[in-house]
Parts: C-alpha cells; sequence; structure tokens
C-alpha cells in the first residue's frame, strides 16, 4: 500500500520504488495558464531563447573553430562580421510561422527572434582569413591561427 497515493492520482502500480510503472506526469496538468499561453498567437509569445544561439568555441592547433547549431536557417539569414579589436559577429533571425487564425496551438517549443553573438579572439587569430559555411544547419566558422614564432636559440661559443 502506498503512503502518497493522491500526490500521484493513483496513476502508479502497486510499486510506487518501481522506476517503469509511472505513467507520463505532467506537473501542469490542471493549471489553466498553459492552455491559455498556448493559444495565444505567436507575436504574444516569442521567446528570447533563440537570442542566445548555443555557439561552440574549440581551439586547434591550426585554427579557432566556432560552430553553432541553427536548425532551419539558410545561410542567407545568417550573418557572420569580423570587427576592429578581433572581434568576430555572428547574427541572424527566425521567422516565425505564419499562422491560421483558425489553428488551435498544444505547444510551442520552438523559438523564434534574433541572435547577436559577439566573441573577442585572441592576437594570434588572422582576421583577414576567416572563413564560414553552412552544412546541415551546422555554421562553422573558422579563424586561422598564426604560428607561433619559437624564439631561437643563439650558441655561444664558450672559451677556455
Amino acid at each position: 500500500m502506498s503512503l502518497i497515493p493522491s500526490v500521484f492520482g493513483g496513476r502508479r502500480s502497486n510499486n510506487i520504488f518501481d522506476p517503469f510503472s509511472m505513467d507520463i506526469w505532467d506537473p501542469f496538468e490542471g493549471f489553466n495558464f498553459v492552455s491559455t499561453l498556448a493559444n495565444q498567437p505567436s507575436s504574444a509569445r516569442d521567446t528570447s531563447a533563440f537570442a542566445s544561439a548555443r555557439i561552440d568555441w574549440k581551439e586547434t592547433p591550426e585554427a579557432h573553430v566556432f560552430e553553432a547549431d541553427l536548425p532551419g536557417l539558410k545561410k542567407e539569414e545568417v550573418k557572420v562580421e569580423v570587427e576592429e579589436g578581433r572581434v568576430l559577429q555572428i547574427s541572424g533571425e527566425r521567422s516565425r510561422e505564419q499562422e491560421e487564425k483558425n489553428d488551435k496551438w498544444h505547444r510551442v517549443e520552438r523559438s523564434s527572434g534574433k541572435f547577436f553573438r559577439r566573441f573577442r579572439l585572441p592576437e594570434n587569430a588572422k582576421m583577414e582569413q576567416v572563413k564560414a559555411r553552412m552544412e546541415n544547419g551546422v555554421l562553422t566558422v573558422t579563424v586561422p591561427k598564426e604560428e607561433e614564432k619559437k624564439p631561437e636559440a643563439k650558441a655561444i661559443e664558450i672559451s677556455g
């Protein structure tokens, strides 16, 4: 017998400690604000999640490589710029989907809107050789690095 059967509304089997006996539990079930938000037009529920597009930055021996997941965007909708002071700027905009007046939205998780990210690059970045490509919704920006100058050692003859 369960000690807390009313919390889960009798949705579990006899063993509450069995993780596979649970039905899918919606913590917002019964709250009106979820359905109210879902039925509003997209202009009233624009999100800013896309405003901070997630971008990975890795450094290889040859270059700095930036990868951004931008599913559904075309390369014409994305802008890559190099600014003074070794600043790389990646921006763009995902338009919202056209909606019909009779549409009833049940869930809105995809975001729309503008995104804008800036990165200050180290001094070894070759800003004039930046390359960008878009493939399968992934933007890859490659910034080559200058070769490190190894200090030359001058041999000193020892007398004596």
